[in-house]
């Protein structure tokens, strides 16, 4: 089947939460949340390593929104469900369709970390993903040093397969580093 022909949810909805896919319009509202968390977000993701402008992240955002169209990617905004204030971001990344297989990615407004919000939205996306989507495998990559963000895959019951080592440099390009690589399968009947 065409991927974009896939039925993909343009919002997923739990507890506290609403994951929506990105708009036209969003980037602003996404660039104060990087700005507000730039201190943490620039040690492990790069595109918050020097901080973007608000025609750069509105550029990055429109093109997410097109990616999720036509099903190469699928961000979703991590919204409060009571406030509708924009949380983080999560999705699934590196899809492919034949295998089937994803990657789940995911990053926090620093004021909202250690809520349990990332831990909700990652759950929410990989019941979806095996469930809904008939995903064979999910996988979170995480740097080997970044213990929050392998917090989220150790809590939620997915398997460190392996370690990979000197597999990328830091964002900051000093250094190699190690990647960690968690996965969540579907069991063959």
């Amino acid at each position: 089947m065409n991927a974009a022909l896939r039925e993909v949810k343009e919002e997923i909805l739990t507890e506290r939460l609403v994951l929506r896919a990105p708009r036209p319009g969003d980037g602003e509202e996404i660039n104060r949340a990087v700005h507000a968390s730039i201190n943490e977000l620039s040690q492990w993701l790069p595109f918050a390593f020097q901080k973007p402008t608000v025609e750069d992240t509105e550029s990055n955002t429109r093109k997410a929104a097109a990616k999720f169209l036509t099903r190469e990617n699928l961000r979703y905004l991590i919204l409060s469900r009571e406030s509708g204030e924009l949380i983080g971001s999560t999705g699934f990344h590196n899809i492919d369709w034949d295998v089937p297989k994803l990657e789940i990615g995911y990053w926090i407004v620093t004021e909202h970390s250690g809520k349990g919000y990332i831990t909700e939205a990652v759950q929410a996306l990989t019941t979806y993903a095996l469930n809904d989507l008939d995903m064979a495998r999910v996988e979170i990559q995480c740097d080997r040093e970044n213990m929050r963000s392998r917090s989220i895959p150790e809590k939620l019951g997915y398997e460190l397969e392996g370690i990979l080592k000197n597999d990328d440099r830091s964002v900051d390009g000093s250094k190699l580093t190690d990647t960690c690589i968690y996965a969540k399968v579907k069991e063959e009947a």
